[in-house]
């Protein structure tokens, strides 16, 4: 089946996906799914197979009265499985939800203190009374490759406060290349999208890790930071060393070897991780993370990744008396180490079970913090379903 639409939830938050070739006939098939609805504003995520400018175009024009925001994704997830090539669109409803959207334009350095204005404004217009962070949260895409996320998120976060915030870097399937935004008829690149979502139907952010830190340390001696890239770690070749560290040859390093033997750093007491993106031709580390000279990172060994999914979303579903949908943005290393270890469909079943919709990222956003080998997410209750419908 090329397209699919759940029935929709309790919560009113309808959803669709399309696994069909050409961008034409994808859109077509996600808006016969979605049907007539009083939408106010349709998150995609969508294949950098599809003409984005294209998807921006057809859905604008699908959906006049809704507000369109999207990415570019290295792969999609639905309870139908993990897809590649498709587009996934999430439909808030007028009833239930306030949705604000905005741009974050010329995300580097310079834009950091628009980005924190930009968030402020965007919160006063949530008013005051019931605490912030039971009503209201913030989703967060960014360009995947702007190398700006960690200063970016630091600079909404603060601004933000007391509202929580998750989100995901586009990706482009791993060609790093170029990641796509759009946003209000336009396609971004170097840029973010904010978007501040006030609920009437109980929430709960959550991240999900399955790593273990071992005693092997490997300590970035030279760096170019700008641009994510290690030259040296225990002042030897970068990958060499991390080669060594984890028993295999330079030349047999890729993006499995990297999804599972992650590399974490220790912040407050926990660890997260520093994916690596890529080995380059002079032996140098490129990073989905910032990096900085000094750094000390620990070599992580991955634990069972279905069974941590499954123990962080049943302790969500408890926490809101059941799960009536979940928006997440789980890391693309993810994705390729459930491949290496022959357990896709099992993590596939478990996002089935919790009717979980998103795409593979180049990093995850959660609250202050810019993560890499993560899931993050937020999951809407069953309880306030008599307030959408």
């Amino acid at each position: 089946m090329d397209a699919s639409a759940s029935p929709q939830p309790g919560c009113g938050i309808r959803t669709a996906t399309s696994t069909k070739p050409g961008t034409a006939a994808a859109v077509a098939d996600i808006t016969a799914a979605l049907g007539e609805g009083q939408f106010q504003h349709i998150i995609v995520f969508f294949s950098p197979v599809h003409h984005v400018k294209l998807i921006s175009e057809l859905f604008r024009s699908s959906f006049p009265g809704a507000a369109i925001s999207g990415c570019s994704t290295s792969g999609e997830f639905t309870p139908a499985g993990l897809t590649r090539g498709g587009i996934v669109a999430i439909a808030f409803p007028k009833q239930g939800f306030r949705v604000i959207a905005e741009a974050i334009y010329g995300v580097g350095k310079s834009g950091m203190e628009n980005a924190s204005e930009l968030a402020r404004k965007l919160k006063s217009r949530f008013g005051s009374g019931q605490p912030m962070r039971d009503r209201v949260f913030a989703l967060m895409l960014v360009d995947g490759l702007s190398n700006a996320e960690e200063t970016l998120i630091a600079a909404v976060h603060w601004a933000m406060d007391d509202v929580q915030l998750i989100g995901g870097s586009a990706g482009d399937d791993l060609a790093f290349r170029e990641t796509s935004l759009i946003h209000d008829g336009r396609v971004l690149q170097r840029a973010a999208l904010l978007i501040m979502v006030e609920s009437d139907v109980p929430f709960r952010v959550f991240k999900s890790q399955n790593f273990e830190a071992t005693g092997a340390k490997l300590v970035v001696t030279a760096a170019d930071t700008e641009h994510r890239i290690v030259h040296e770690l225990n002042a030897e070749p970068a990958a060499q060393e991390y080669a060594a560290a984890i028993g295999l040859l330079p030349e047999d390093l890729g993006p499995f070897s990297f999804a599972s033997y992650p590399l974490v750093v220790r912040v407050g007491g926990d660890y997260y991780c520093r994916s690596i993106r890529n080995m380059n031709p002079d032996g140098s580390l490129s990073f989905f993370c910032a990096i900085d000279e000094g750094l000390v990172f620990t070599i992580a060994n991955p634990q069972d990744m279905v069974q941590a999914t499954l123990r962080t979303l049943q302790d969500v579903e408890k926490s809101l008396g059941g799960i009536d949908m979940i928006l997440g943005f789980d890391c693309i290393l993810r994705r390729l180490d459930a491949e290496n270890r022959q357990v896709r469909h099992q993590l596939a079943d478990v996002y089935r079970r919790f009717r979980m919709f998103g795409f593979h990222t180049y990093g995850e956003q959660y609250n202050a913090m810019h993560l890499n080998q993560t899931l993050t997410g937020i999951a809407f209750g069953r309880s306030g379903a008599e307030a959408c419908t």
